[in-house]
């Protein structure tokens, strides 16, 4: 947890770290704590605490006379002339192809992919990534965990790591997302939060080269090939590597749906469809392509309609050699080769290789028609070629709207 909360405050660290003072500054031996009153880290200089209120307020008094953008801090400010309008950034990932103008931005970069932790603590043998994470990781045993949190008790050795412990309490959430307005409790939610909106997946696995969007997820993903999937469904054989995928997956086999929309009454076998079906009745598309500008409510789909863009079609039918855009259609595909037909009907029986297949044809039971013309206001049970050739053009458009009860 600790490594989460000093990711989440790395802004703030390197705020101190980077800022440039006289000489007679730096031989200033101060004994005055300068102290945050939103966060409550500590600086031992009144300038550096400045600087850092600003990541608080959003203060950026430095103007860039190219292109109008602020930032908060003067070099913030030559760093982005030179590597925006001049374009230059000669330090390329090549993993994944992100670029920057500095070379240590890189190398640090290059340990999210690698998983190298080069700092070692000489005390406890605690490996980290970055030199200012060990930093921080000795002053826990120089001056141990002397802080407590007077609700829970749990102690912390920075006044900083207990502030934002505090939330999980107070339920303070100060970092907003600009994009769709969702709020966190720590910065680095928020950051891997944003990921979700710009597609980026900037953790490489290093066995298989699967792309994720967080460290955690990669670290759980890589249980896969170290440990196995594990834990089997005890109804159709299934395997998993965790618990909560597991008793996911077992709603499908007992139609438990614990996840209810208050509006129209459609429940979920988990919160994260519910949260997407919720944009339905809300009209939030907070996911955006950044070549057309088209927006999605769902992160998955504008994925997909970026290949549309790249032409790429990642996933391959190992058998035929076909390839698809969507690891649905090809699970689908491959039930050509297998003859499984997965989609059962309940009532008569008959089964089918897709599930929009089995959900046609339970319209013949239940005699529900899903298209209704707005033209003619005549309705039918799925659109065909027969039915469309039956239908002249204008009254065929009509067609295209789905009922939704």
């Amino acid at each position: 947890m600790e490594n989460e909360l000093y990711q989440s405050e790395v802004e703030c660290k390197r705020e101190s770290e980077e800022i440039d003072f006289s000489d007679e500054e730096k031989n200033e031996k101060s004994k005055t704590s300068f102290d945050c009153h939103i966060c409550g880290k500590s600086f031992s200089r009144k300038a550096k605490l400045v600087i850092h209120e600003r990541t608080h307020t959003g203060e950026k008094p430095y103007h860039c006379d190219i292109c109008g953008k602020f930032f908060s801090r003067n070099d913030h400010l030559t760093r982005h002339k030179s590597g925006v309008h001049t374009g230059e950034k000669p330090y390329h990932c090549d993993i994944c192809g992100k670029s920057w103008t500095q070379k240590g931005n890189l190398t640090t970069h290059q340990r999210i992919h690698t998983g190298e932790k080069p700092y070692r603590s000489d005390i406890c043998g605690k490996s980290l990534s970055q030199d200012s994470d060990l930093t921080r990781h000795k002053q826990i045993h120089s001056r141990g965990k002397y802080l407590y949190c007077d609700i829970c008790g749990k102690s912390f050795s920075r006044k900083d790591n207990l502030v934002i412990h505090q939330r999980i309490h107070t339920g303070e959430k100060p970092y907003h997302c600009v994009i769709c307005g969702k709020s966190f409790a720590w910065k680095g939610n928020l950051t891997a939060h944003r990921r979700f909106h710009t597609g980026e997946k900037p953790y490489h696995c290093d066995i298989c080269g699967k792309l994720l969007s967080n460290r955690s997820t990669l670290t759980r993903h890589k249980q896969i090939h170290t440990k196995g999937k594990y834990l089997q469904c005890d109804v159709c054989g299934k395997s998993f590597f965790d618990t909560h995928h597991l008793t996911t997956h077992k709603r499908i086999h007992t139609s438990e749906k614990p996840y209810r929309c208050d509006i129209c009454g459609k429940s979920f076998y988990e919160n994260s469809y519910l949260t997407t079906h919720l944009r339905i009745h809300t009209g939030e598309k907070p996911y955006h392509c950044d070549i057309c500008g088209k927006s999605f409510s769902h992160g998955p789909s504008l994925t997909v309609h970026k290949y549309i863009h790249s032409g790429e079609k990642p996933f391959h039918c190992g058998i035929c050699g076909k390839s698809f855009s969507r690891n649905y259609h090809l699970t689908t595909h491959k039930h050509i080769h297998t003859g499984e037909k997965p989609y059962h009907c309940e009532i008569c029986g008959k089964s089918f290789i897709r599930n929009d297949y089995l959900s046609s044809h339970k319209r013949t039971h239940t005699g529900e028609k899903a298209y209704h013309c707005d033209i003619c206001e005549r309705t039918i049970w799925k659109i065909t070629s027969e039915s469309k050739s039956l239908s002249d053009d204008i009254c065929f458009t009509g067609f295209l709207h789905k009922q939704r009860h």
